[in-house]
């Protein structure tokens, strides 16, 4: 990392490593704990966060899935890293779309946080769990992927949009009457130190999770080798591997945020089992499979032109290339058997049923 060793004293006359993040708490908390990481791994660079709002942070009036922008919460960011202005990003896995724009790439995916869903209940509610609220309570989620598994899973309550970073969400619900309970990922409240107010985690029986949840991705410029390789240090090869076949199962379906696409995803003892679902969006029609393949190859030493191989956007040099082909072929094919099935004509109409809202 030559060119980003600091000269003289406190890196003045060197460049500091610009770390792009957006401007909201957990953003800010997710990127620290990203940048603390660095720090304690190279000591001798100086860091800089460089906060900006993106689209989805200013539009807090429409619900994600109508906007119909993939990269709601990234644009912004990847456009500072063309730009040059930053030299790598942070952002939840799950905002990242499956297809990166030219010229980027994920350099680093960290270990996951819990990637559950979790309820928030109102404090009058404190105690219960969603099965006990009285009929019609209404459950605030902006994700159309909990909205059609809970709405079939718990047909008395109602659901309805919330907007808003968590602080908001949870502000809404505390302060109003308008929600009895709101769904948010379990990553995130653990993250911001908010734990405590997790009334119930929801199991993959009750809610499959959203692509990538919980992981946190660094986002860099392909072709910026300094940059990739020392944040390549931060993959978890395990979370690598089972974030690859989530975004490959997604990939195929051409699944986004706006249509109901869910995962869950074990590795064990080198094997990875990766159920995914598709669902219609009042929940009613669903298909949901298992497939399970071996991801237990060694790191074999690999040179010349392969150094840059990426598997849905990420570029993982550290994480045996075998695995992750086979983590790749792995979403890909229980994508297909859920086309095979159907799939297809459940998000197609899902996708113009919410247009047409």
């Amino acid at each position: 990392l030559t060119r980003l060793l600091p000269q003289g004293e406190n890196g003045v006359g060197g460049g500091a490593v610009r770390v792009g993040t957006r401007r909201s708490q957990l953003a800010r908390i997710q990127t620290d704990s990203v940048v603390e990481m660095l720090r304690e791994l190279y000591p001798h660079l100086c860091f800089e966060i460089i906060a900006m709002s993106t689209t989805g942070d200013k539009i807090l009036d429409t619900a994600l899935s109508k906007i119909g922008e993939k990269s709601l919460f990234t644009k912004e960011l990847e456009n500072a890293l063309e730009r040059n202005e930053v030299d790598l990003v942070v952002h939840s896995l799950k905002d990242l779309p499956t297809s990166l724009p030219p010229g980027f790439t994920i350099g680093a995916v960290c270990k996951r946080e819990n990637p559950l869903d979790a309820v928030v209940f109102h404090p009058k509610n404190c105690g219960k769990t969603l099965s006990v609220l009285p009929e019609k309570s209404v459950i605030g989620t902006s994700s159309l992927r909990r909205a059609a598994q809970l709405k079939k899973k718990f047909p008395q309550l109602e659901f309805r949009d919330i907007r808003g970073n968590l602080n908001t969400r949870l502000k809404k619900l505390d302060e109003k009457e308008d929600f009895s309970a709101i769904i948010l990922a379990a990553a995130g409240l653990k993250r911001m130190g908010w734990e405590n107010r997790i009334g119930q985690l929801l199991s993959p029986e009750d809610c499959l999770y959203a692509v990538g949840q919980g992981a946190l991705a660094v986002e860099v410029r392909a072709k910026d080798q300094e940059i990739l390789s020392m944040v390549s240090t931060l993959h978890d090869a395990d979370t690598v591997l089972c974030c690859i076949a989530e975004r490959a199962f997604m990939k195929r379906l051409e699944g986004g945020c706006s249509v109901p696409v869910a995962v869950n995803t074990i590795l064990k003892d080198g094997q990875l089992y990766l159920t995914g679902a598709v669902y219609s969006l009042d929940g009613s029609d669903s298909l949901r499979e298992t497939m399970q393949t071996s991801v237990n190859y060694p790191q074999q030493t690999e040179d010349g032109p392969n150094d840059d191989v990426q598997h849905v956007g990420i570029t993982a040099k550290n994480v045996p290339g075998r695995a992750q082909e086979a983590a790749e072929k792995l979403g890909v094919e229980l994508a297909s058997l859920l086309l095979s099935k159907g799939a297809k004509h459940i998000l197609s109409v899902a996708r113009q049923l919410n247009d047409a809202h």
